[in-house]
C-alpha cells in the first residue's frame, strides 16, 4: 500500500509518498509560500535534491501539481494515481473531540472546523488540504491525526488550569500539548531499542526545535506535557517565550501601549533564545555566540536548558521514577551542546551521558554511561512514518 502523507501549514505543503510494505520513503517534498507568485516546490527524490518553480495560488493548485509531479516518469514513482490507496493528514488541534486518529467524513470536518478558534492559524490550512486532496483523489479514503490526540490520556488534575471553572465549560479553555504524533513515535521506537514492553515503562521524551516540548509517558500514556492550551506554554523555544508570570502581559501592554495582537506577536515571535539573545532564530548562530562568550547567548542557552531540566524532573515527580529519557526534534537530535547542558542538571536523579557516545548528530543512538540510572537516547523522530502507520491501520 502506497500513502500519500500530507501537512499543511499557513502557506506551506509537506509531504511524502510511503511505500507501507516496507515503509519506504519514495519521496518527501515542501511547496513554499503557496498563494504567492514564487512558489517552490522542493523535492527529495531517493536522495536526489530537485527544485522547481510553479504558481500555486491556493492548496487545490498545489496538491494537483504534486500529484502531476509523483506521475512524471522520469522519478519512477507512480505509473497512476490508482497506486495511491489513502491519504494521511496532519491536523493540528483536535480538543476533545479527538483522541485517536481517525477515517475523515463530514462529521469529522465538522469537529476539525470546531477547533479553529484553538488552532486559527493551522486548522484551516488542514482543511484546506483535506478538502483539495479529496478533490483531486475523490475515492481515495482519507485519514486525520491529530497533534493533539495523544495527550487527551492526561488527567483531569494535569490539564485542568486554576482559573474560573466556566472557562473550560464554556470555551474548553485547558492544557491541550502538541507534537504529540512525533512524542509517541520516540517513546515507542525507545521501547523496541530496549527490547522492553512499553507498558513497563516510564519515558520522558524531549522534542526540542523551533518549537519545543516535553512529555511524561507511563506505559505507552502521555499524562502530562509542557504545551498547553497553544504551543507557546511550557519550555522556552527559539522565538516563543514559554511560561512567564501572566501579570508581565497586562503590565507590558500598559507601559507599551500594546494590544492583544502585539503581545502574542512578540511572545510567540520575539521572544524565546531569539529575544533573550538578540542573535538570531537560528539555534546554530545563537550557539557561535555562546562559544564567543557572548553573554546574552550564553544567557539565552543556559537559562533554556536549566528549564528544561526543571520539567525533567517535574516529570519524575509525576511519573514516580524514569527509565528513559528521550532527544529529539531539530536541536535534539543534533545539538549535543544542548543535550549536555540539560543532563548536567539532571545528575541528581541519576543521569549520567558518555562525551564520546553524546558526540553524535541526527542517528539513533545510546548516550548515557553504563552506569547511569537512566538510559538517555537520541531518536530522529518521524512524525510521517507515524501517520503513515495509523493511515494504512486504518484503512487495511
Amino acid at each position: 500500500m502506497k500513502i500519500l502523507v500530507l501537512n499543511c501549514g499557513s502557506s506551506s505543503l509537506k509531504f511524502q509518498l510511503i511505500d507501507m510494505e516496507n515503509e519506504t520513503r519514495l519521496v518527501k517534498g515542501n511547496f513554499e509560500r503557496i498563494g504567492g507568485m514564487k512558489t517552490t516546490l522542493k523535492l527529495n527524490v531517493r536522495g536526489e535534491k530537485i527544485e522547481m518553480m510553479r504558481i500555486a495560488r491556493d492548496y487545490d493548485e498545489a496538491i494537483s501539481f504534486v500529484l502531476e509531479v509523483l506521475l512524471k516518469p522520469e522519478y519512477n514513482l507512480l505509473k497512476s494515481l490508482d497506486e495511491i490507496e489513502a491519504v494521511g493528514h496532519r491536523i493540528v488541534h483536535g480538543g476533545e473531540s479527538f483522541d485517536k486518529s481517525t477515517i475523515i467524513d463530514e462529521k469529522v470536518i465538522g469537529e476539525i472546523e470546531k477547533c479553529i478558534a484553538l488552532a486559527p492559524l493551522h486548522n484551516p490550512a488542514g482543511l484546506a488540504g483535506i478538502k483539495a486532496a479529496a478533490k483531486a483523489l475523490p475515492n481515495v479514503p482519507m485519514v486525520a491525526v491529530f497533534d493533539t490526540a495523544f495527550h487527551q490520556t492526561m488527567p483531569a488534575k494535569a490539564f485542568m488550569y486554576q482559573i474560573p471553572y466556566r472557562y473550560y465549560t464554556s470555551y474548553k479553555i485547558r492544557k491541550y500539548g502538541f507534537h504529540g504524533t512525533s512524542h509517541r513515535f520516540v517513546a515507542n521506537r525507545a521501547a523496541e531499542i530496549m527490547n522492553e514492553n512499553i507498558e513497563d515503562l516510564k519515558i520522558i521524551t524531549c522534542h526540542i526545535g523551533q518549537g519545543s516540548s516535553i512529555c511524561a509517558i507511563d506505559g505507552g500514556k502521555s499524562v502530562d506535557t509542557s504545551m498547553g492550551l497553544t504551543p507557546l506554554a511550557g519550555i522556552p523555544m527559539a522565538t516563543r517565550s514559554g511560561d512567564i508570570d501572566p501579570a508581565i502581559i497586562p503590565y507590558i501592554m500598559k507601559k507599551d501601549n500594546l494590544g492583544p495582537e502585539d503581545v502574542e506577536e512578540m511572545l510567540n515571535k520575539q521572544s524565546g533564545a531569539w529575544g533573550v539573545s538578540g542573535v538570531s532564530e537560528d539555534y546554530r548562530d545563537i550557539e557561535d555566540g555562546y562559544n564567543m562568550k557572548d553573554y546574552r547567548s550564553i544567557l539565552a542557552l543556559d537559562s533554556q536548558a536549566y528549564k528544561v531540566a526543571q520539567y525533567i524532573g517535574q516529570y519524575v515527580v509525576t511519573l514516580g521514577g524514569l527509565d528513559a529519557l528521550i532527544f529529539t526534534g531539530g536541536v535534539g537530535e543534533n545539538g549535543l551542546e544542548t543535550r549536555r547542558r540539560i543532563c548536567e542538571y539532571l545528575k541528581a536523579i541519576g543521569v549520567e551521558i558518555d562525551e564520546e557516545e553524546n558526540n553524535v548528530k541526527g542517528k539513533e543512538k545510546c548516550i548515557s554511561k553504563e552506569e547511569s540510572k537512566v538510559k538517555v537516547y537520541v531518536i530522529p523522530t518521524n512524525e510521517e512514518l507515524m501517520i503513515a502507520r495509523d493511515t494504512h491501520n486504518l484503512v487495511k
